[in-house]
C-alpha cells in the first residue's frame, strides 16, 4: 500500500485502547451502558431508549448478508399437532384445537461461527420453530439450553462481539476458546450459569434430532377469560439426549463439517422422521413471586422437579427443503411475531429481541418486504395499509393506503379482540423510568451449582476437561485467573482443578455456593435410550459367512438401525456383503457404533484402528472374529462393559448396546 493511502486510512483510525469516556455515536457521553432504560427495575423496557437503539441498530447491520450470529443453520419442513386442548390456559387456535395439523419450519444453526464453520463445535445451538397457525405465523425462537449469558438485551452486542473471532486477526472460528470471550465471562458474573451448560455435553449434541429446545425467556398464555400464566416452552426429542465427546466433536469438523445437517437431511430422506414433544411449564400469575428465583431472569431456570413440564404436543419433521437459500437462508424469525394468546413478559433480554429482530432482517433480506419471501409468507390472508418498500412482490389495488378512511368504508378494518384481533394483555406497570438491575436478579451462582450437582459423575469430569480446554487456549493471566475466580464461587474443587490445569491462581477463600441441591432433568444420563435411526459401521475383513452376515443386518435393519459397511475397497458386483465405504472416505467418529467380521488371520491396521477409534470413544463394538489372536494387538478390552463377542453373545446384545449408546464405565 503506497504512502498516501496509509496517509489516508490514518484519518479514519479510531483507537480504543487507551482512556476514553464511552459515549453514543453522537458524542453523547453516557452515565450507563449495562442496562436498558425499563419502566422499574422489572418493567419493560422502553421505546425512548435511544442509546439502547442506537447500540443494537448498529449491531443489527454489521454484517451483511450473513446472520451476524446462528449463520450457519439448517432447516426442514413439518408439522404439530396438538394432543389435548390448552383453553385453560390460552386462547391461541393452533393451542386450542386437537384436530388441527399446523404447517411448520425449523432452523437449528450454531451460534458463533460463520457459514462455512464446523457443524461440531462447542456452542449453543438455536431452535427456532415457525408455526404457520390460522391466525398469522408464530416464531418460537430459542436454543437447545434453557438459560443465556446475558440479563439484558443491551449487553448482547457485546456478548457477541467477545465471543465472536478477535477482530485484530478474525480467529478463532466456531470458538469460545479464546481470551474476548472469557474476559467477558470474567467481568460479567451473570455468566456463571451459561457457561456451565456451555462447557457440558449439551454443547456437543450427537445430533440436532437428539436435543433438547427451549423457549429460553418467560412468556405468556392468556386465555379468553383473559387470565395469564407465565410460561417456558420446551421441545423434547424422542429420541433422548445424546452427544458427541470432545475429542470425537473434534475429528468429526475434519471429517465432515456437514456432520449434523447431512445427518438432518439423511434421516428425512430416509422416512426416519424426528419428533419432538412440546412441553410447557405454567405458573399462574398470582404466583409470580413465590420462588427463590425470578422469573423474569433469563439467566434462570425453572427446576421442573418443582414446575412440571406438562408435554402438550408433537412435532414432527418430514420433508426437507428445496432450495437451501430460498428456505433456510431467507426464513426470517422473530420473537415478536405471536398470536392472540401468547404474550410476552418483562424478561429485559426478551424485551430488546423484540426491539432487535426486524431491524436485522431489513438488513439481510434487503428491505421492509421480508415478510413476502414465500417462506415467511403466512399461510392466512394478511391485508395492511404498508405499501411500496424495495423488493415489493405484491400488487396493490385501491385509492386509499391509510387509517383511518372514509373512501374505502375505512378498510382493512381492526378487529375485535372478542373476534379474534390481536390485544397485550394488561399487565400493570409502576414504576420510575431506570437504568439498573433488580435486586432479585443479583443472584448469579446458585443455578450454576444447581447444574453442575445434578450432573452425572463422567458429564462433571467433561466439564472439567472442557473449561481445561477453553481457559488453557487463553493467553491473558488476568483472564484465566478471573474466570477462575468465577469458578470458585460455583464449585471449589472444579475451580482448584481447572486451574491446577492451566496454571492459575485459586483464591485464597472459599466462595462456593453452599448447596447441595439437584435437578434430575438436567442431566443426560437418564435420557430415552433407543436403537432407532443410530448407524452401524460393518467393518468387513475377508469373506465373511454369508448367512450369519445376513442374518445380521437383518436384525439391524428390523430395529431401525441404519449400517454401511466399509472395507478397503469399493466392490463392482451387488451381494450381502458389498461394501460401500472405504477406510479413506468414512471414519468411526461417523458412527455410533462398530460391527467387525473377519475371517482373516490377521486384521489390517486400518480396521484395527477403525475400532481402536470407537472403543475409545466409550461406544459398543460387536466382534465376530475367526482368530480371535488377530486382535492380540489391538488395544480393546474384550472383557470392558459394550464389546459383545458374537461367539458367545448375541446381536440382539449388540443393538440393546447401541441403545445404550456409550459406556462410561470405560472412562472413570
Amino acid at each position: 500500500m503506497d504512502n498516501k493511502k496509509t496517509e489516508q486510512l490514518k484519518k479514519y483510525t479510531v483507537n480504543n485502547e487507551g482512556m476514553h469516556d464511552l459515549t453514543t455515536n453522537q458524542g453523547l457521553k453516557m452515565a450507563e451502558d449495562e442496562f436498558s432504560l425499563k419502566a422499574g427495575q422489572r418493567g419493560p423496557t422502553l421505546l425512548e431508549d435511544f442509546h439502547f437503539r442506537e447500540k443494537m441498530t448498529h449491531f443489527d447491520h454489521e454484517r451483511i448478508p450473513e446472520r451476524i450470529v446462528h449463520a450457519r443453520g439448517v432447516g426442514a419442513h413439518g408439522f404439530f399437532q396438538l394432543y389435548e386442548s390448552l383453553e385453560e390456559f390460552t386462547k391461541a387456535d393452533f393451542l386450542t384445537n386437537p384436530s388441527k395439523i399446523t404447517p411448520v419450519f425449523v432452523r437449528f444453526s450454531t451460534v458463533q461461527g460463520s457459514r462455512g464453520s464446523s457443524d461440531t463445535v462447542r456452542d449453543v445451538r438455536g431452535f427456532a420453530t415457525k408455526f404457520y397457525t390460522d391466525e398469522g405465523n408464530y416464531d418460537l425462537v430459542g436454543n437447545n439450553m434453557p438459560v443465556f449469558f446475558i440479563q439484558d438485551a443491551i449487553k448482547f452486542p457485546d456478548f457477541v462481539h467477545a465471543v465472536k473471532p478477535e477482530p485484530h486477526n478474525e480467529i478463532p472460528q466456531g470458538a469460545s476458546a479464546h481470551d474476548t470471550f472469557w474476559d467477558f465471562v470474567g467481568q460479567n458474573p451473570e455468566t456463571a450459569h451459561m457457561v456451565m451448560w456451555v462447557m457440558s455435553d449439551r454443547a456437543i449434541p450427537r445430533s440436532l434430532r437428539m436435543m433438547e429446545g427451549f423457549g429460553v425467556h418467560t412468556f405468556r398464555l392468556v386465555n379468553a377469560a383473559g387470565r395469564s400464566h407465565f410460561v417456558k416452552f420446551h421441545w423434547k426429542p424422542v429420541l433422548g439426549m445424546h452427544s458427541l465427546v470432545w475429542d470425537e466433536a473434534q475429528q468429526i469438523a475434519g471429517k465432515n463439517p456437514d456432520f449434523h445437517r447431512e445427518d438432518l437431511y439423511e434421516a428425512i430422506e430416509k422416512g426416519q422422521f424426528p419428533e419432538w414433544e412440546l412441553g410447557l411449564q405454567l405458573i399462574p400469575e398470582e404466583d409470580e413471586h413465590k420462588f427463590d428465583f425470578d422469573l423474569l431472569d433469563p439467566t434462570k431456570l425453572w427446576p421442573e422437579e418443582e414446575i412440571p413440564v406438562k408435554r402438550v404436543g408433537k412435532m414432527t419433521l418430514n420433508q426437507n427443503v428445496s432450495n437451501f437459500f430460498a428456505e433456510t437462508e431467507q426464513v426470517a424469525f422473530h420473537p415478536g411475531h405471536v398470536v392472540p394468546g401468547i404474550d410476552f413478559s418483562n424478561d429485559p433480554l426478551l424485551q430488546g429481541r423484540l426491539f432487535s429482530y426486524t431491524d436485522t432482517q431489513l438488513s439481510r433480506l434487503g428491505g421492509p418486504n421480508f415478510h413476502q419471501i414465500p417462506i415467511n409468507r403466512p399461510v392466512c390472508p394478511f391485508h395492511n395499509n404498508q405499501r411500496d418498500g424495495m423488493h415489493q412482490m405484491s400488487i396493490h389495488q385501491g385509492k386509499t393506503s391509510y387509517h383511518r378512511n372514509g373512501l374505502n368504508a375505512n378498510q382493512p378494518a381492526p378487529v375485535p379482540e372478542e373476534s379474534g384481533g390481536y390485544a397485550h394483555y394488561q399487565e400493570r406497570i409502576d414504576g420510575r423510568k431506570i437504568r439498573g438491575r433488580s435486586e432479585s436478579f443479583l443472584d448469579f451462582y446458585s443455578q450454576a451449582k444447581l447444574f453442575y450437582n445434578s450432573l452425572a459423575p463422567y458429564e462433571q469430569e467433561h466439564v472439567k476437561k472442557a473449561f481445561s480446554f477453553e481457559l488453557g487456549k487463553c493467553k491473558s493471566d488476568l483472564v484465566k485467573a478471573n474466570a477462575i475466580a468465577l469458578l470458585n464461587h460455583v464449585d471449589r474443587s472444579l475451580a482448584q482443578e481447572v486451574a491446577d490445569q492451566i496454571g492459575a491462581p485459586l483464591p485464597n477463600e472459599n466462595r462456593e455456593v453452599k448447596s447441595d441441591k439437584k435437578s434430575p432433568a438436567l442431566s443426560m444420563a437418564d435420557t430415552v435410550l433407543l436403537p432407532d435411526t443410530k448407524k452401524v459401521a460393518i467393518v468387513r475383513v475377508g469373506d465373511p459367512d454369508v448367512e450369519r452376515f445376513a442374518e445380521w443386518t437383518t436384525a439391524l435393519t428390523e430395529k431401525n438401525v441404519n449400517f454401511t459397511i466399509v472395507g478397503h475397497k469399493l466392490h463392482d458386483l451387488p451381494n450381502p456383503l458389498k461394501v460401500t465405504a472405504t477406510f479413506e472416505t468414512t471414519d468411526p467418529t461417523l458412527f455410533d457404533a462398530v460391527l467387525l467380521v473377519s475371517s482373516e488371520s490377521t486384521i489390517p491396521a486400518p480396521a484395527l484402528a477403525f475400532i481402536e477409534t470407537a472403543y475409545k470413544h466409550y461406544k459398543p463394538l460387536a466382534l465376530a472374529l475367526s482368530d480371535h489372536q488377530a486382535l492380540a494387538s489391538a488395544r480393546v478390552r474384550l472383557d470392558e462393559a459394550g464389546v459383545y463377542d458374537l461367539a458367545h453373545s448375541t446381536i440382539e446384545a449388540f443393538i440393546n448396546g447401541i441403545a445404550q449408546g456409550r459406556f462410561w464405565k470405560r472412562q472413570l
